[in-house]
Formats: C-alpha cells, sequence, structure tokens
C-alpha cells in the first residue's frame, strides 16, 4: 500500500469524487460540500466547483458565513479513499460544533488507519496555519474517529447535546488535538 497524500480536488476528480459521495450518503456523510445553485440557472458546474474551492482555500469570494478553508482529497496509489476539511479559522458555529477539521474515509478503504493519516496531515497543516490546538468533533455514537482523535493525542473537552437552533442537529463529542 503507497503513502497516503492529501490534496485539492481537479477537474479529473469529478467521477470518483461523486462516487465517494454516493457511498458516504449512506453513512448519513458529505463527501462533497454542498454545490451552489445560482438563482433560477442550473447547478454549478464542477468546473465552477474545483474553483469556488480553490478560493476559499485562499480566502476569496466567501460565501457569508464561511471561513478560507482547504477541502482535500486522500489519495493512495491514485484512489481517491477519504477527504478532510481544514479550517483555517474559526467562526462562532465552528468554535463550538464544527472545529477545525472534518474528515471521513469511504467505506471500502476503512480499518486501514487512513483516518489516523488523514488527521495527521491536517494537523501538519493546522500548524503551518499557526494553529497550535485543532478542535476536531464527532458524533457521539462514532466509536472509530473517537479513537483516531485519541491516537492523534486529542483530548476531550465536552460532550454537547444537540442544540438545532444553532445549526447543529446532533451532539457532538469535542476534542482538542496538539497540532505539532
Amino acid at each position: 500500500m503507497g503513502e497516503l497524500r492529501l490534496r485539492p480536488l481537479t477537474i479529473d476528480d469529478e467521477a470518483a469524487a461523486r462516487a465517494a459521495h454516493e457511498e458516504l450518503a449512506a453513512d448519513d456523510f458529505a463527501f462533497l460540500l454542498a454545490q451552489r445553485r445560482e438563482e433560477a440557472a442550473a447547478p454549478e458546474s464542477w468546473a465552477e466547483y474545483v474553483a469556488r474551492l480553490e478560493d476559499q482555500r485562499h480566502g476569496r469570494r466567501l460565501d457569508p458565513g464561511f471561513v478560507p478553508a482547504s477541502f482535500l482529497v486522500a489519495e493512495v496509489d491514485g484512489e481517491i479513499v477519504g477527504r478532510a476539511s481544514v479550517r483555517h479559522e474559526l467562526n462562532e458555529f465552528l468554535a463550538v460544533w464544527g472545529g477545525h477539521i472534518g474528515y471521513g474515509v469511504r467505506p471500502a478503504y476503512r480499518r486501514r488507519g487512513h483516518a489516523t493519516a488523514i488527521l495527521r496531515g491536517c494537523l501538519a497543516l493546522c500548524a503551518d496555519l499557526g494553529i497550535e490546538r485543532a478542535l476536531v468533533t464527532c458524533d457521539p455514537d462514532n466509536t472509530a474517529s473517537a479513537a483516531t482523535i485519541e491516537r492523534c493525542g486529542g483530548v476531550l473537552d465536552a460532550d454537547l447535546p444537540v442544540a438545532e437552533a444553532t445549526g447543529a442537529v446532533s451532539a457532538k463529542r469535542r476534542f482538542w488535538v496538539p497540532t505539532s
């Protein structure tokens, strides 16, 4: 098995990324971030979507409520095995519920250490951004994710109940993880 590499999405990733999105939908996890819909127009094209993610990575033309963030795919031997979102800063919602890092692994690639490799790569990116401790959250029943976070040095901060008024539709476990 090759080494895991985190990289931005490209135009050539559309079929693999859409397939991963469909696979993870069964787990109520969105592999891809929501695509924009223009007023009374067709959905955003894949090229526009990739360009928007690149703009977000550089803090350009951010949608209201969004922060600069890097959406990355995890690739091993040319196959997309998962994905990660690294938020470069926290807004009010992310500071409580979403955290700096979100990640997911495609079902066929689980239990191979990819989640740990993805999180470690994201922590290195956070360190490069000057973030000393990253907030990482997971659902309370996601024991595999909690174990991954703890394996990377995460310390439980709190278990939060459902708070739909804030946009959080499920309870969360919050961990602080050193980035270096």
